[in-house]
């Protein structure tokens, strides 16, 4: 860890100033933190990674390689970033036409994990502990605990907030067989029964 910092960066990063890193994040090769960027405690930042100057990253966030959080993209705590996810922020980008920072704000709520090479269309939400597969393409929102994948992303399952399938009874109650969490649904809604 850098004497001067309670975080770690790597020589080859560039940390713009001000903004704000918290306590035990590391920022490895080659990224880029714009001033004004947000990022929270105990994250990992990996190698080549772009994070914008109105980006929030939350507590315990693991950025994998060659992602790019854009302005106005929130990840809230315990997000995963797949190598090479994609994020938007400009649902009609034109080079003449510039939109001088009005952009769309994305937001990926507590727990989910976007896999390897997934595209994230602007201005949705991506729920608590949803799963986007591997390449998928997301374009509208994704609801708490659900599975998407393919092109365009469609929701194919639940999962757990542990990591588990979830396997419904009736469509309507499911009990993780991993944790043990109890989980009911109802349409498109998942919610954990305490």
């Amino acid at each position: 860890m850098n004497q001067r910092r309670n975080y770690f960066v790597h020589p080859t990063a560039v940390i713009d100033e001000p903004c704000e890193v918290g306590e035990g994040t590391k920022i490895w090769h080659f990224t880029h933190v714009m001033s004004g960027a947000k990022i929270g405690k105990h994250c990992v930042i990996g190698q080549n990674c772009f994070i914008g100057k109105r980006a929030v990253i939350g507590n315990h966030v693991h950025i994998q390689n060659n992602v790019s959080v854009y302005d106005l993209v929130t990840l809230e705590d315990y997000v995963f970033c797949g190598p090479s996810c994609v994020f938007t922020n400009d649902i009609n980008p034109r080079s003449k036409y510039p939109k001088g920072g009005r952009w769309i704000p994305t937001l990926v709520k507590e727990g989910a994990s976007i896999g390897a090479n997934a595209t994230i269309l602007c201005g949705i939400t991506i729920g608590k502990h949803a799963f986007i597969g591997a390449g998928a393409v997301v374009t509208r929102e994704v609801p708490d605990y659900a599975i998407v994948v393919g092109v365009p992303a469609k929701i194919t399952g639940w999962m757990c907030e542990c990591g588990e399938k979830l396997y419904f009874k009736d469509n309507k109650e499911a009990v993780c067989k991993r944790c043990g969490r109890k989980y009911k649904k109802e349409g498109e809604k998942v919610w954990e029964v305490k």
